[in-house]
């Protein structure tokens, strides 16, 4: 028994007409008479009950012809899957992201993949730093990730995607949530709630913007993740500088202020250059214009200070 045979067998089941049959399959009717009749003698039933004036379908038929249309319907899908897959519009991409860009960008890109890739299902690993994700990258655990440069090696190839100002988050009764400009040599004096991770890129870039300004911040506490940072900026115990990003977590008791002078961080998709995959390729395509784009993450504006004076 072969494919076609199925098909024919279809054909005539809908039209129960062997010439209409014959005529959708683009087949002489004797050639379409000739595969049924083989069809029968392989399977030992008659499929169809002839008269001059009507052909039907038989017990053995109706059966038949359910078996055949899941038959065909599933090669159909396994087709689709396969050239799906290959040109890189079907699989599970598993993603990465550092810090708050789960929260800033992953709206954006589970929106984008959904319009562009609908059959891409997404796995999100967060709060993963730099170092972290470039392992898994390299190790294929990852397929792409939302990281801070820079990055060890040149085998992880990076697509910059914003280059986010560094914003100050200090305690709702803090002197500077309600100064109406607020700068770098502003947080002399103040004691730094920084990220616990020796690898952190904010750190680094936090450190660099302080001794721009003349001085060494002074990091009383640490966190190991930015809700948590944030969460002990609102308890009073320090001032944070953190991505513009942060806004994406407001929470109760915290003000964001921009500074005129902070440094800033870059934010990357990333890719290990080895890997070949045809869906990397396809989302990394669909995403970067999407990334890319002016205004395509929208950012809150700065909290504005009160000229009254409270919170």
């Amino acid at each position: 028994m072969e494919l076609r045979h199925l098909r024919y067998f279809v054909a005539v089941a809908e039209t129960c007409h062997f010439g209409r049959a014959a005529e959708r399959l683009r087949l002489a009717q004797p050639a379409l008479s000739h595969a049924i009749r083989q069809l029968e003698g392989e399977l030992g039933a008659t499929l169809f009950a002839r008269t001059t004036r009507q052909v039907s379908l038989t017990p053995a038929g109706e059966f038949f012809l359910a078996e055949a249309q899941r038959v065909l319907d599933t090669l159909a899908d396994g087709m689709h899957g396969v050239r799906q897959i290959a040109g890189g519009r079907l699989g599970l991409l598993r993603m990465g992201f550092t810090g708050t860009a789960a929260f800033s960008h992953l709206p954006l890109i589970a929106r984008t993949l959904k319009r562009d890739l609908p059959e891409v299902a997404l796995d999100v690993n967060a709060d993963l730093l730099t170092p972290a994700q470039c392992d898994l990258l390299r190790s294929g655990d990852l397929d792409l990730g939302i990281l801070r440069p820079p990055v060890r090696g040149e085998d992880i190839e990076l697509l910059v995607v914003e280059n986010e100002p560094l914003i100050l988050a200090v305690p709702a009764d803090h002197r500077l949530a309600t100064e109406p400009v607020v700068s770098t040599p502003d947080l002399r004096a103040e004691g730094f709630i920084g990220y616990a991770s020796k690898d952190s890129v904010v750190n680094d870039a936090v450190t660099r913007s302080c001794e721009a300004a003349g001085f060494t911040p002074q990091r009383e506490h640490q966190a190991a993740g930015t809700a948590v940072l944030l969460s002990l900026v609102a308890g009073g115990l320090g001032i944070a500088m953190v991505p513009t990003s942060a806004r994406a977590l407001p929470l109760e008791g915290v003000v964001f202020r921009d500074l005129t002078d902070a440094g800033s961080v870059e934010l990357a998709l990333a890719w290990h250059a080895g890997n070949d995959s045809a869906l990397v390729r396809s989302v990394v395509d669909v995403l970067e214009p999407a990334l890319t784009s002016p205004g395509a993450v929208p950012t809150a504006a700065a909290d504005a200070p009160n000229p009254e004076g409270s919170p």
